[in-house]
């Protein structure tokens, strides 16, 4: 499949990687955004095969992971106590609340479905007239069009039964947030190039000048991620610090002005809180208020009190690139994806996922 199979080169890249070993001289930490990068990072033996120099730490790059703790209560709240039609992607179903996740949720009785788009959801508010149906619009710039797109075709239909619960979080905020931790060690970014397809570049040029720092935006292949690191640390070892574009076969510099459009015309930038992070000023995206009618926030007046996070999970740390999943006492042993403490090992992009499923670590703890 082109674009596809010659990013999986291995000869390619073994040479990215010699050049690698030939250029690194000093310890250099490296943090991938993307929780689709981690996984091809850790499930390809990448981290393994490069210099001893280089540690890669892994982001707050899964909306599902950073999802707050009393949104996803509301989202089981309106599910069993409003009777609503609850619609969601697969991942957040198992991602625990405070009391109970939405698949338990819906295990009591509670009309919890599983879509693939939230156009479904809009077509299901057309054919049940009479049931409110809530989508509940998690993720990152990368998902926002199509949410964005299904209150634009509910309005049109005049489908008053349609509401959307915004969890939607923005990228470059959360790596200021994560270059502004006093505890933070990070020296340069691969960008998920997926964002960036929607976005476009021009929301990092500020933070490579501000934070004097390489950021390098990346695809998801092996490829892909070797060349993008490589790309890191050949401005790291000379001192310098640009944006740069691997992923250019998929990454414009004005991103898709078409998507743009849309969501603009649907959400508003907001506070956002990020489960494990805290609260990140105008990291997030909430229904504007002219489009009042189909914000699940407003429409159901619903205020769910915060609860305490497990204190046994360390997803925040995780989460912020301060610690590697299998350094958490419980990875493997109390939690696992049977039996997660937190949403980095449920979702499929979260890194205690790729850790338990692909790494060696996991493997030598089920010996």
């Amino acid at each position: 499949m082109k674009y596809i199979t010659e990013y999986r080169d291995p000869h390619l890249v073994e040479r990215y990687l010699a050049e690698l070993h030939r250029i690194t001289t000093r310890p250099w930490t490296i943090m991938e955004v993307c929780g689709g990068q981690t996984h091809s990072l850790v499930k390809n033996g990448i981290l393994q095969l490069l210099p001893s120099q280089i540690t890669m730490v892994h982001g707050p790059g899964c909306p599902v992971c950073v999802t707050p703790l009393h949104l996803i209560d509301k989202a089981v709240h309106l599910a069993l106590e409003k009777g609503v039609i609850l619609c969601s992607y697969g991942d957040m179903l198992r991602v625990p609340g405070s009391k109970m996740s939405l698949l338990e949720a819906k295990a009591k009785g509670a009309d919890v479905r599983v879509l693939y788009s939230p156009l479904e959801a809009v077509k299901i508010a057309a054919e049940h007239p009479d049931r409110e149906v809530v989508f509940f619009a998690v993720g990152f710039e990368t998902t926002a069009p199509a949410n964005a797109l299904s209150v634009v075709h509910a309005h049109r239909a005049g489908v008053k039964n349609y509401s959307i619960l915004a969890s939607h979080v923005l990228v470059p905020p959360a790596m200021e947030a994560v270059l502004d931790d006093e505890e933070g060690i990070i020296q340069g970014f691969l960008a998920a190039g997926h964002v960036c397809t929607i976005m476009g570049m021009d929301e990092y040029y500020p933070i490579v000048e501000k934070y004097k720092i390489p950021i390098v935006v990346t695809g998801f292949e092996p490829v892909d991620l070797v060349q993008g690191i490589l790309m890191v640390v050949e401005q790291l070892e000379k001192g310098e610090y640009r944006l740069e574009n691997q992923y250019s076969r998929v990454v414009h510099p004005n991103g898709n002005p078409e998507a743009r459009k849309v969501v603009e015309q649907i959400f508003e930038t907001t506070d956002r809180e990020w489960r494990g992070v805290g609260n990140i000023p105008n990291s997030g995206w909430e229904v504007r208020p002219e489009m009042a009618a189909f914000n699940a926030n407003l429409k159901f007046h619903v205020n769910i009190e915060k609860a305490e996070e497990n204190k046994d999970c360390i997803a925040g740390q995780v989460l912020k690139g301060l610690k590697k999943p299998h350094e958490c006492p419980m990875f493997g042993k109390g939690c696992n994806p049977q039996n997660p403490l937190g949403a980095p090992m449920v979702s499929s992009e979260g890194a205690c996922a790729a850790y338990y499923h692909f790494s060696r670590v996991a493997e030598e703890l089920a010996v």
